[in-house]
């Protein structure tokens, strides 16, 4: 099976933060990683391979070098598991003029209009009751079919649609789930489906998600089309990268996938937390090393932020710089900008130049218009943190925050190749 099949295949299991981190885990249980819990002691064995799942949404996959000595340093790698989408919110039944809505919020930086008219899911975690109030019981479900959706008015009631309308987050976009006299409520129709009591359910953290299949499109089969390349793309050749190389260096090998990203990384499980630092100070006392020296390995160290960039659109070609633009399988993307919406440090970006270079991996600059503001991601917000050398790469994208995106099948080959590289690289 091909790059572009499997990405595919992992898309469609991850269907929501929960589904990314289950689907990442699976991938590296199977390569011999081991599961490790946060909160219990870590006795850690050089060569060894593991993951530490936060949360549920937010995971830790590390390699403990054979040899550690005085020059060893962290190389991260890191991503997100969120994309733009709707969440459903509390009291969720809408009845209304014979129809059965949903109440929902948008996640993010939702493209409203491009979730109309599409077959959605539901998918994420619900909290149960429990005999011990402070661990309540969890399940994480994905319905894995057509639920809801959210239906265009017709133009002969909007003749100036095509003009462009103003959508209303509250009024335009509540899914339609059932008809008014099909005498249910959401929450026991999720009982039902899971098999469990509606009494027992107290909450719940629920996504609803595009359920199309991606494909590959094009001449040749060129171009990949899909729901959430952002960012799966990221965490899928992090996670393959992991899986190719073995601890032959002498530093760690840190592969992050943090929640929360398309909402300002500010929570316990973002990059714009304490949680890395714990985490890495953790390992070094696993491994009977002083965390003191954290703070020395930290300066030697270096982060690549994965997540995707923006790819030149061949109908608004005014919307970009001048001279720094990219394209479809034209290989990975490094994303600058002065004002450090993306981590911008010259020696990173020489560093993975160069590893470029030297294993044939195509390779492209990409800045924004300086009259256009992007937008922003992790790299700069877990370095303000972890106070390395950092860069923000990805491949390049078009359709950004729709619910169905477009690629280059080869960028994602090409980001595989420099995660390996810049995992396996030695002296």
């Amino acid at each position: 099976m091909n790059t572009q099949q499997n990405i595919l295949n992992f898309i469609s299991k991850a269907t929501s933060p929960f589904h990314v981190v289950k689907a990442v885990t699976s991938k590296l249980a199977e390569c011999g990683y081991l599961e490790i819990d946060f909160q219990k002691d870590w006795s850690l064995e050089k060569g060894k391979s593991y993951y530490c799942n936060i949360f549920d949404t937010t995971l830790f996959a590390f390699t403990i070098p054979n040899t550690i000595n005085e020059n060893s340093m962290f190389r991260i790698t890191a991503s997100h598991t969120d994309h733009p989408c709707f969440r459903i919110k509390p009291n969720s039944d809408v009845r209304e003029k014979g129809y059965h809505k949903i109440n929902v919020e948008p996640y993010g930086g939702v493209i409203l209009n491009t979730w109309l008219d599409r077959p959605l899911s539901v998918a994420g975690k619900i909290t149960l009751k429990s005999t011990d109030i402070f661990h309540p019981k969890t399940r994480i479900f994905d319905l894995q079919k057509p639920v809801f959706t959210i239906p265009n008015l017709a133009i002969h009631m909007n003749r100036q649609v095509n003009q462009g309308i103003e959508l209303n987050k509250q009024v335009h976009m509540q899914p339609l789930f059932a008809l008014e006299n099909e005498d249910i409520d959401f929450i026991d129709y999720i009982a039902k489906e899971l098999n469990i009591e509606a009494n027992d359910i107290l909450d719940y953290d629920m996504y609803i998600y595009n359920c199309e299949e991606g494909c590959t499109l094009g001449y040749q089969d060129c171009m990949i089309s899909s729901p959430r390349l952002d960012n799966l793309t990221s965490v899928f050749a992090q996670a393959e990268a992991l899986c190719k190389v073995s601890s032959s260096t002498n530093d760690f090998n840190f592969a992050i996938f943090y929640d929360n990203e398309e909402i300002g990384s500010k929570t316990k499980q973002g990059a714009d937390s304490m949680l890395t630092t714990l985490l890495l100070k953790k390992v070094l006392e696993a491994c009977n090393i002083n965390p003191e020296t954290l703070n020395t390995m930290l300066f030697n160290s270096i982060m690549i932020s994965s997540d995707v960039a923006h790819a030149l659109h061949p109908n608004y070609s005014e919307k970009y710089d001048t001279t720094n633009v990219t394209h479809f399988n034209e290989g990975i993307v490094i994303k600058i900008n002065y004002n450090q919406k993306y981590a911008t440090d010259t020696e990173a970006i020489g560093i993975v130049q160069q590893l470029c270079i030297e294993n044939n991996i195509p390779y492209q600059k990409f800045v924004n218009r300086s009259d256009q503001p992007g937008g922003s991601t992790l790299g700069s917000i877990s370095s303000a943190w972890l106070p390395m050398r950092t860069i923000d790469i990805g491949i390049p994208i078009l359709a950004m925050h729709s619910s169905r995106e477009l690629c280059g099948g080869k960028d994602i080959e090409s980001m595989i190749n420099l995660f390996v590289a810049f995992y396996g690289y030695t002296n």
